[in-house]
């Protein structure tokens, strides 16, 4: 076997070290072979030859077959044998198999090679069975190869022999067209336990069968449990713990195989019923269409012929038609003119409607203008308010703050409990309070005063009554002077906070041209 495994070592050093994809083979149609079986009933002790065939002619061995009371024990001893890697480098180790009368095979296990030698001990559920060896590409297989090396035969067993048909798979089934075995066998040395090769080996075939894409998750499976093989050989742990994981990736990786070429041949069948179904409709349809035809020309002969009868009763039709839209005309003339007069009398009632509307928006607006003079002039009395497009706005000097703070002076707070009731005695009316500073200072200090002070002041608005919800403050620092900042006269005008009144109730619907919007800025 070592041989053989520098000769792996050869080939993969001089492979790309790059893996493409395999292309997938075309659809591999099962070989048909016969062998012979025998039946072995409970308490036999039957020894059975093995014979090579013309794969291995120098292969031979022997099995002594016991019947017991819930199984077959095969006890089998093997000699004379080559490395499997003599038909292909896709062949890494040998099966044994029972073959039913029915063509069931059931994978008795493994033939490890030493020096040409292998011995096997197994039990089956079987009781009528032959049995094969075959050359495979790892030892988790679910069908034979078409690489059948040796056969059981008989001489002198006594019973019943019985011909079992089975089938193969082709050959060539388990290699790529580009022959990638690098895939398998890349980077292994002599002392890889055989059981890696064969992992590896059986994850490429399953991408070769496409399992990628009809198993995907058993396959990934399968990738992740090779790698945990593979890290378990670099740590070089123990032989068998390696074995272990190898073996349970190959098992894996084979049903993801055995999925994948059922998936393919139901699609492949699927797509052969639609193609049947397909033409048999295609086919009907004709015959459908052609009987259309025929019942189409039958159809327009009596057609013609009904058409000549209704001419006829047609124009006798046309001549009772005739006075009868002149009837209905008539009444309909009449019913038009009645309608008009409903229509005129509709008219100039939503005229005068019309009318009495205007003359009530009139006296909403003039209300609301009286309102707005109102409050505004309730406001002057208390701060120094103007009316704007934006609404009413009332200013307050920064004279009713402590110096540098947003604490409100009584003064303020007087005031503002003055304005907070001339507030709540109007409905819908809604306060923006915005706070100013003058250039003095960073225009951080300046944006946080001046937001501190509008929020200082809506919150006592909101203690005295005012819902919180109707009420915005925001501050805008030194952004928005109404005056110079190079005199302390100006500069003591910047310094302020404006109280922006509007509603509804007093005109204020949109603002056409509103003066600056709040944001969150101090002031001092």
């Amino acid at each position: 076997m070592n041989q053989h495994l520098a000769l792996l070592l050869c080939l993969a050093a001089s492979l790309s070290t790059a893996q493409t994809p395999a292309s997938v083979p075309p659809k591999a149609e099962p070989v048909v072979r016969t062998t012979k079986a025998l039946h072995y009933r409970p308490g036999s002790n039957v020894k059975i030859e093995f014979r090579g065939t013309e794969l291995m002619q120098r292969a031979s061995g022997e099995a002594k077959v016991e019947g017991k009371k819930t199984n077959i024990e095969v006890d089998a001893k093997f000699e004379g044998m080559e490395d499997a890697t003599k038909f292909g480098f896709e062949y890494l180790t040998y099966v044994a198999w029972a073959i039913s009368p029915q063509g069931r095979a059931v994978n008795l296990g493994e033939l490890a090679l030493d020096h040409g030698k292998a011995h096997l001990k197994a039990f089956t559920d079987l009781q009528t069975f032959g049995m094969i060896v075959t050359a495979e590409p790892y030892s988790a297989v679910t069908q034979p190869d078409n690489m059948v090396v040796m056969e059981n035969v008989f001489p002198g067993a006594g019973g019943e022999e019985i011909s079992a048909k089975y089938e193969l798979v082709r050959s060539g089934t388990y290699s790529s067209s580009n022959t990638h075995i690098q895939d398998a066998i890349f980077g292994i040395d002599p002392k890889t336990p055989l059981e890696l090769f064969e992992a590896r080996n059986a994850v490429r075939i399953a991408h070769v069968a496409q399992a990628d894409r009809y198993a995907s998750s058993i396959l990934s499976k399968a990738e992740l449990q090779l790698r945990q093989a593979e890290e378990a050989y670099r740590q070089k742990q123990s032989r068998a713990a390696i074995e272990a994981a190898a073996r349970e990736a190959a098992q894996t990786a084979e049903e993801a195989r055995v999925m994948a070429v059922q998936q393919k041949a139901e699609e492949e069948a699927q797509a052969q019923a639609a193609a049947e179904k397909k033409a048999a409709e295609e086919k009907a349809a004709k015959a459908q269409a052609d009987a259309e035809t025929q019942a189409k020309a039958r159809a327009e002969a009596e057609a013609a012929r009904v058409q000549a009868e209704a001419a006829k009763a047609e124009a006798q039709k046309a001549a009772e038609e005739a006075a009868r839209q002149k009837q209905e005309a008539e009444k309909a003339k009449a019913e038009a003119l009645a309608q008009q007069q409903v229509l005129a009398a509709e008219t100039e009632k939503a005229r005068q409607a019309a009318a009495e509307s205007d003359k009530l928006r009139e006296q909403a607006e003039k209300e609301k203008q009286e309102m707005r003079a109102r409050l505004l002039q309730q406001l002057n009395s208390v701060l120094s308010t103007r009316d704007t497009a934006r609404g009413l706005i009332a200013n307050m000097s920064d004279v009713l703050f402590k110096s540098g703070s947003f604490e409100l002076l009584p003064g303020a707070r007087e005031r503002l409990a003055k304005v907070s009731g001339i507030v709540l005695a109007y409905q819908g009316l809604r306060l923006a309070v915005e706070g100013h500073t003058d250039s003095i200072g960073t225009d951080e200090y300046n944006r946080r005063l001046s937001e501190q002070r509008a929020e200082a002041v809506r919150d006592y608005l909101v203690q005295q009554g005012i819902g919180a919800d109707a009420i915005s403050a925001s501050g805008f620092g030194k952004s928005e002077p109404v005056a110079s900042n190079e005199t302390a006269e100006g500069r003591q005008q910047n310094r302020r906070v404006e109280l922006v009144v509007s509603g509804n109730a007093i005109g204020n619907v949109a603002e056409a041209n509103p003066e600056p919007s709040a944001s969150a800025h101090p002031q001092k």
